[in-house]
């Protein structure tokens, strides 16, 4: 063989073990020992992964707002006859549209009113999925209270302002409707008077349309070639199967040379803030050698703890080959490395990691949030277990007490999300307006209601009752009494113009909540009901508002001691799972801040703990929010308690 040949077959063999490594940077280095202390290969080798979030921006994120002009019926006389104006006119067209007789009539009631609908259709919903609506009087409406009133249901469409063309309507995306929730405090009628122009209806909006995911490719990397390599890449990763048993890619560019439409996998429906995580961490283009060699690294970094959020993530995104690598972190003595590890084997369907994600939730503030969503998705009796015990309070051998509020219906909503059919909280609906849960727990009693998302009541402990004497009001017309001593409760309604209803019951809440409602009492009202009897100390327990794990905590690292890199932030408050999501709206200078304030995040809150000596008394100082603040969105003017019929 000539020399020419030689170096011909040398040339060939060497562009083919390029090729054999894709795009790979596989880079041999000879080591010295003189510069390294540990034992290692005399040749390192170095690989630099393309990955998809290397070349794509996401879309999709952002929250549409919509608006539209209803009417808000049963009020107490505190309605108004709405002056001229453009709302009233859309209203008066929409009234006709539907075959309203003598609209102008019903608009001049008293106990009606025109209120402007406002709502924020969030990422990623699907059509008949519900959502938050806020309401407010005009300016210069005529009513003065929305107390106890009831929305039609309202249109609500995309709005723009056009420069010379004012605002136009866009597309109808959702409809709401349902009783109001009043944003009120304690206070005379005229610190009272502008919160009682607005409030909300949880759940109130219905979506009429799904909203996808989408991921971009940047414009130096553009192309339907590209695309196809990306949705290719992400739908090897994420795939269904249809009714046929054929396997279905989870992404499809729609033959676009940029856009790239993604479905969310089940198991990442209430956490979508990690699915996008994975998917940026999705190799484009690797062999299998490079992946071995990629996971052998991965690997080593798990086992840090300040690289294990890294790590996990990564391993996650490389899917099921991983799950071996992330079991061995279950078992390493950091904390933060055996959660990193528990949450992304949740993600990858393993169970193994339960029982560490329910000890990440009960004592560390930080993880909890994620630790909840994690267990949400394992479907396996130890999940509903491990859920149902965290409801409870529970003791050490000292006697103390372990198991904060926001743990607690943290731990609830994880169950419900995983199964709404769980026999532990199923609980009831009551008359289509909101669900009651009455749970068998353990420790101290809590009643939870909720003013964001979903109308519901749940209350921690079965047979809880109310303490006399009481007088409390459910609402403009229905009252709750009992005198001291009497352990029976006596409901009373009075309206004008309607025959008096009166029933006596037991002191159970739940039974006084059913009966309330049987009497015509709303959501809203039941809340004012329960907000009034825990003001005059009727309640056996404590009552809380929202409390729900956060993301963007800190969690300081026991393991670094007094080290710079001895504490970091867990998340960020506006990419919590979105089961746990208060889907505030933030503006783009709130979004800036993030990273120093957490959108404003009260500064206790980002206190993470390693203990659960730390846990109990970071629990005492922020889990109990300032009175004011707590019930700020529930009317009970103590002015109406001295009034009983």
């Amino acid at each position: 063989m000539s020399s020419y040949q030689v170096v011909h077959s040398i040339t060939v063999a060497l562009m083919i073990a390029g090729v054999s490594f894709g795009c790979q940077k596989f880079n041999l280095r000879s080591q010295s020992p003189k510069k390294s202390n540990s034992k290692v290969d005399e040749f390192e080798a170095k690989v630099e992964t393309p990955l998809v979030g290397d070349h794509v921006i996401i879309g999709g994120l952002n929250m549409v707002t919509l608006e539209g002009v209803g009417l808000v019926t049963g009020l107490d006389r505190t309605g108004g006859d709405p002056p001229p104006s453009m709302y009233r006119k859309r209203l008066l067209r929409e009234m006709k549209k539907r075959g309203v007789e003598r609209p102008n009539r019903l608009l001049r009631s008293p106990s009606t009113a025109l209120v402007i609908v406002r709502a924020y259709l969030p990422p990623l919903i699907h059509k008949s999925e519900r959502f938050d609506v806020e309401i407010r009087l005009p300016g210069n409406s005529d009513a003065t209270d929305l107390n106890g009133g009831w929305l039609l249901e309202t249109l609500l469409a995309e709005q723009a302002i056009v420069p010379g063309q004012g605002v136009l309507k866009g597309h109808i995306l959702a409809k709401a409707k349902g009783p109001i929730l009043i944003s009120t405090g304690e206070g005379d009628k005229e610190s009272l008077a502008g919160v009682l122009r607005r409030g909300r209806i949880l759940g109130g909006g219905i979506s009429m349309k799904d909203r996808d995911l989408a991921i971009y490719l940047r414009n130096d990397f553009r192309s339907v070639r590209n695309a196809k390599r990306v949705a290719d890449r992400v739908g090897r990763r994420f795939h269904s199967y249809d009714k046929h048993g054929l396997r279905q890619p989870l992404a499809d560019t729609t033959f676009s040379d940029q856009k790239i439409i993604l479905k969310v996998p089940s198991r990442y429906k209430n956490n979508f803030p990690r699915y996008i995580q994975v998917v940026r961490n999705i190799a484009l283009r690797e062999t299998s050698v490079a992946q071995r060699v990629r996971m052998q690294k991965l690997k080593t970094q798990l086992n840090d703890p300040q690289m294990s959020e890294f790590s996990a993530l990564r391993l996650e995104a490389i899917g099921s080959n991983s799950i071996p690598i992330l079991k061995s972190g279950l078992q390493h003595a950091s904390l933060e490395v055996r959660f990193r590890s528990a949450e992304a084997l949740a993600y990858l369907g393993e169970a193994d990691g339960l029982e560490v994600l329910a000890e990440a939730a009960r004592k560390e503030r930080a993880f909890r949030v994620f630790a909840l969503a994690a267990l949400a998705v394992v479907d396996e009796p130890e999940t509903r277990l491990l859920l149902r015990n965290l409801m409870s309070i529970e003791r050490d051998e000292n006697g103390n007490s372990s198991g904060s509020a926001e743990l607690r219906y943290g731990a609830f909503r994880a169950l419900r999300t995983l199964d709404k059919y769980d026999p532990f909280i199923r609980g009831e609906d009551l008359k289509d307006q909101f669900s009651l849960h009455e749970l068998e727990t353990q420790g101290e009693p809590m009643i939870h209601l909720t003013n964001r998302r979903r109308a519901e009541v749940v209350l921690f402990g079965s047979d809880q009752r109310l303490r006399t004497p009481i007088a409390v009001r459910a609402g403009n017309h229905i009252w709750v009494t009992a005198s001291p001593g009497s352990d029976m409760i006596n409901i009373s309604r009075y309206e004008a113009g309607q025959p008096d209803q009166r029933k006596v019951v037991s002191s159970n809440i739940a039974v006084v909540i059913r009966e309330v409602t049987e009497f015509g009492a709303s959501h809203p009202d039941v809340a004012q009901m329960l907000v009034q009897a825990n003001d005059q100390h009727n309640l056996p327990g404590r009552i809380e508002i929202d409390a729900m794990p956060q993301a963007g905590r800190i969690y300081y690292r026991p393991e670094v001691g007094n080290n710079s890199q001895n504490e970091s932030r867990v998340g960020r408050s506006n990419h919590a799972p979105n089961m746990f999501s208060l889907l505030k709206r933030e503006t783009r200078s709130q979004r800036d801040q993030l990273p120093s304030n957490q959108n404003g995040l009260d500064t206790q809150l980002d206190s993470g703990t390693a203990s659960l000596a730390d846990a109990r008394t970071s629990v005492r100082k922020n889990d109990i929010p300032d009175r004011g603040k707590r019930f700020r969105f529930f009317n009970f003017d103590k002015k109406l308690k001295s009034s009983v019929p």
